[in-house]
């Protein structure tokens, strides 16, 4: 059984630092590209920032300078660091991972979700 957990979340000053965790477990062959998303009440869901197998980042533009993605392959984990948070980060973040995984008969790529950590920002 593959799970992807977030954790991390939780309530921040504006201007304040969180960091998120996105680990993967179970019987895991390989983690490709993962994305950080978020969505807040009444808005759809956004990605905020991805990671490519190899290292590449690419961020929504309203958290560039502030938010930087990294990952250890070694761990099947991701993060998310976040600094200079504003009100406007207020919302749910999702983690989702494209990954390979073995069946004990196959191996699957499938796309996975996290359940969601809520992050809040007070003014």
């Amino acid at each position: 059984q593959v799970q992807l957990v977030e954790s991390g979340g939780g309530l921040a000053q504006a201007g304040g630092s969180l960091r998120l965790s996105c680990v993967a477990s179970g019987s895991i062959f390989s983690i490709n590209a993962v994305g950080w998303y978020r969505q807040a009440p009444g808005e759809a869901r956004e990605l905020v920032a991805g990671i490519s197998r190899g290292g590449s980042t690419n961020y929504a533009d309203s958290v560039k300078g502030r938010f930087t993605i990294s990952r250890d392959n070694a761990k099947n984990t991701v993060y998310l660091q976040m600094n200079s948070l504003k009100p406007e980060d207020t919302a749910v973040y999702y983690c989702n991972a494209d990954l390979t995984y073995y069946d004990g008969s196959y191996y699957i790529a499938k796309m996975f979700w996290g359940q969601g950590t809520q992050v809040t920002v007070s003014s």
